[in-house]
């Protein structure tokens, strides 16, 4: 699974829930994270605020 960040603190990440593969997106602000939503589809991120443009992914998965 991957993990993708926006410089403003959204982060993306591709998860399966009740065997459905979703993206989650999550906000975090002052050291805690809030969750925003679910995402079917990449289309459905800019409902979120989310700018295809700036998610840069994630390196802290590279040693997986």
């Amino acid at each position: 699974m991957g993990q993708w960040r926006s410089p403003d603190g959204l982060l993306v990440e591709a998860i399966i829930l009740d065997d459905r593969p979703l993206l989650r997106v999550s906000h975090q602000v002052n050291g805690r994270t809030y969750l925003r939503g679910y995402c079917a589809t990449v289309s459905e991120l800019a409902v979120h605020g989310v700018d295809l443009a700036e998610l840069v992914e994630d390196p802290s998965l590279d040693h997986l």
